[in-house]
């Protein structure tokens, strides 16, 4: 199970801010729906190339615990759930454009021969 990581070991809110939208698959997962707004999650796994199921459902987990993601669930037959981003959840994305276009600036120095387009921000250099 999720569990937060103590207020008491938080000691600034640029760790807060790492803990909520941090790591290699929090920041894709915004990304992507922030792109493409409502998925299923047959559809977002798809989008997340390399994601097994198990880190895919908990990173959500930890998503909508920290109320960045919602989660719909609909009472059909078949059961239908679909994610999408909260209000805090789409305030993130600008965050993570100017990472983007950052990384995309110090990046092609390092690396001339490296594919700086980022599709799933919406930021392309």
């Amino acid at each position: 199970m999720y569990q937060h990581k103590l207020e008491k070991d938080i000691r600034c809110p640029l760790e807060y801010g790492l803990q909520v939208f941090g790591g290699k698959w929090k920041s894709r997962i915004i990304c992507v729906l922030a792109a493409k707004e409502t998925l299923r999650y047959s559809v977002l796994r798809k989008e997340m190339t390399n994601i097994t199921d198990a880190v895919l459902a908990s990173t959500l987990k930890e998503l909508i615990a920290d109320n960045i993601v919602e989660r719909h669930s609909y009472d059909e037959i078949p059961p239908r759930v679909e994610y999408s981003l909260t209000e805090k959840g789409k305030s993130v994305v600008p965050i993570l454009q100017s990472i983007c276009k950052w990384s995309g600036a110090y990046h092609k120095e390092d690396n001339e021969n490296a594919l700086l387009q980022c599709q799933k921000c919406d930021y392309n250099r």
